[in-house]
């Protein structure tokens, strides 16, 4: 659960900007996109198995040239 405190003097639109980024961070928008549609089992797996082969990727990548581990 997502909660913000207006602070004192607090424009209506900065506030809307600090309660967007809290959504995004608490992961709630993601989780609502997951579940808008149902998604079989078999993608699920396909899309973790793409995430690990990118993921060994660019591991590889930065073990072959250190300097990229910085970027």
């Amino acid at each position: 659960m997502v909660k913000l405190t207006l602070r004192e003097k607090e424009l209506i639109g900065d506030a809307v900007r600090r309660f967007r980024k809290l959504v995004e961070r608490s992961g709630i928008k993601k989780e609502m996109r997951r579940r808008e549609s149902y998604e079989k089992p078999s993608e699920i797996k396909r899309r973790a198995r793409l995430r690990a082969e990118r993921r060994v990727k660019r591991l590889v990548l930065i073990a072959k040239n250190p300097r990229l581990a910085n970027m």
